[in-house]
């Protein structure tokens, strides 16, 4: 299995700058894609990662996805100048929810525009929808111009199933990227995912998965 579909993911609130770290030499260890932080450590990652071909991945609206569009964008802004090269957006699951879809398809679109050379992921949080509303989901990201999909943010009350990366991948064809996250634990749930459609996996398991191979 290739190491440049894992994004090693460290996301829990009381991960040290000591843990960060060791993800960071993890990362490079197993040549990973990108190392994935909560936004206080972004800037900390670069650092660590600056002159390698890793990438630096960050969450904004995370993790339920409620924020106004306002402070997703300016989360966006100060993840770009901190050095992020990859964002993971929680979509506004309520707003999905309540038939909004012009304001979720506008908020994907403004943040995307902030974007530019940066790639967005937005997260569904499949684990909270219908498979119609995921349907929905995934073509409003393909919209409004996200590069990627996400499942899960893995603090919800599911994660990623070969059901619904599947379905996500179904729905966005080779548009855009599907990437499965939550749960994921063991070489054969990563596999599961990858042959169900997934182009990227997340995981905090990743050194685990590689080094029983």
């Amino acid at each position: 299995m290739d190491s440049k579909l894992f994004d090693h993911t460290i996301l829990h609130a009381d991960a040290t700058e000591e843990e960060v770290a060791r993800y960071c030499d993890e990362a490079l260890k197993y040549n990973f894609m990108s190392v994935c932080v909560n936004p206080y450590y972004t800037a900390f990652v670069r650092d660590k990662l600056r002159g390698t071909i890793l990438n630096v991945c960050t969450v904004i609206g995370f993790p339920l996805g409620q924020m106004s569009t306002t402070a997703k964008i300016m989360e966006a802004v100060v993840a770009i100048r901190d050095g992020a090269d990859e964002i993971d957006m929680v979509m506004n699951i309520a707003a999905l929810k309540d038939k909004k879809y012009d304001y979720v398809r506008d908020e994907i679109r403004r943040v995307v525009e902030v974007c530019e050379t940066v790639m967005l992921k937005v997260i569904i949080e499949a684990c909270l929808l219908t498979d119609e509303e995921k349907r929905i989901a995934c073509q409003l990201a393909v919209e409004a111009g996200a590069d990627y999909v996400k499942t899960s943010t893995g603090f919800s009350s599911g994660g990623a199933t070969e059901g619904d990366v599947r379905l996500m991948r179904e729905v966005v064809g080779k548009k855009i990227g599907v990437k499965a996250s939550g749960g994921i634990r063991t070489r054969e749930d990563a596999l599961r995912m990858v042959k169900a459609g997934a182009s990227r996996v997340g995981t905090s398991r990743t050194v685990e998965i590689f080094s029983n191979t």
